[in-house]
């Protein structure tokens, strides 16, 4: 019995999680790094004109000299750059690369197009940690949190980080189980759900301040991590991403189904726990410092996949992380609304991004039904 679901074709299950949106795919590794090096100008391009476009415009001479040191025609053109700009786009490239690398890992290791850390209940499990930390603590917790300043942090980022990782664990041993995508689709959601729940009633006996500052959470904001914080986030970024960065052959194998890696030679479980333990740490720290962040994870993938036409995680990687930053970036200028005082919430943003992106991936394939058949 075994021995016929080993036999069974796994291409037509994986082929919806691989393929590129686009089916053009460019035959020259040099026309694709040529693609890669515009993606970082875009890049480059994208964050400077985050530092100078807001409620308050400054012209790109003078971002540029107050980068290097240098003073700009305006005093305090410095201190929006440094102290609030900045800090906001960094953490918006840093974020957009952590939830597009995250759901290009999601997808490859369920093999489904429309996986992420959100859908599957990951960012939920983080959302859990965070209210456990911040709607139970009360006011003389959250003034014990105030003073403590950067354990306070930590004790965030923690539990963020063991409320995903406890969610895709426990996601991952119902995988071992089913052999139905829909099925483990539909479980995931029901951990979400399942957490969702249990953060309501946290909701239904806190405080009103606590209250209001959960549902701030929500709405996410690249704009809350200040520099003590950035401390923390960035180095648990970096080493998620430097994590990732060394499991593209393993993603790679993993594309053709498990049978098919393990006959490569590919340590099954061991990939699985690196692949679990680099997308837990990312996820949870984006969602402790910016809120649950939704679209980027489901929609940079694919769009990276039409960008570079091909499925491999060598150039794929690399390039979620450099367009998960630029459609951050872009996400977080369209919330700002420039020349405005307004601020949109950033998960309304995502999602107008993000939808077009999948109902397109739906409607293009019209094979995405074999992804749920087995």
């Amino acid at each position: 019995m075994q021995t016929t679901r080993d036999t069974q074709p796994n291409r037509p299950v994986n082929r919806p999680a691989a393929a590129p949106v686009m089916a053009t795919p460019w035959p020259r590794l040099g026309i694709r790094r040529a693609a890669l090096g515009l993606l970082l100008a875009a890049l480059v391009g994208m964050f400077l004109l985050s530092l100078a476009v807001g409620s308050v415009r400054i012209p790109l001479a003078d971002i540029l000299t107050i980068l290097v040191g240098g003073e700009p025609a305006r005093a305090t053109w410095t201190t929006i750059v440094f102290d609030f700009r900045l800090p906001k786009a960094l953490t918006a490239l840093l974020a957009g690369a952590a939830l597009a690398v995250s759901g290009l890992q999601m997808q490859t290791l369920f093999r489904n197009p429309l996986a992420d850390s959100y859908v599957l209940g990951v960012s939920s499990g983080a959302s859990l940690g965070v209210a456990l930390v911040v709607l139970s603590v009360g006011t003389t917790g959250s003034i014990l949190m105030a003073g403590i300043g950067l354990l306070g942090d930590v004790g965030l980022a923690v539990a963020a980080f063991v409320g995903a990782a406890l969610i895709l664990l426990l996601v991952m041993l119902v995988a071992a189980r089913v052999q139905s995508v829909m099925t483990l689709l539909i479980l995931g959601l029901m951990f979400g759900y399942a957490t969702g729940a249990l953060v309501s009633l946290l909701l239904y006996f806190s405080i009103t301040e606590r209250i209001q500052a959960y549902v701030n959470w929500t709405f996410g904001s690249f704009g809350g991590v200040t520099w003590s914080q950035m401390a923390i986030f960035a180095p648990m970024i970096l080493v998620g991403l430097g994590g990732v960065f060394f499991l593209g052959k393993p993603l790679n194998a993993l594309l053709l189904g498990e049978a098919y890696a393990h006959s490569m030679g590919l340590n099954v479980r061991r990939a699985r726990l690196w692949i679990i333990l680099t997308t837990a740490l990312l996820a949870g720290a984006v969602t402790a410092f910016c809120g649950p962040i939704a679209f980027l994870g489901i929609a940079v993938p694919h769009l990276c996949r039409g960008l570079f036409g091909t499925s491999d995680h060598r150039i794929l990687i690399p390039g979620a992380v450099m367009l998960g930053g630029v459609v951050a970036l872009l996400a977080d200028l369209i919330a700002q609304v420039p020349g405005s005082q307004i601020i949109l919430p950033l998960n309304a943003v995502t999602a107008l991004i993000g939808a077009p992106v999948v109902i397109a991936i739906i409607l293009r394939r019209r094979n995405l039904r074999s992804t749920f058949a087995t």
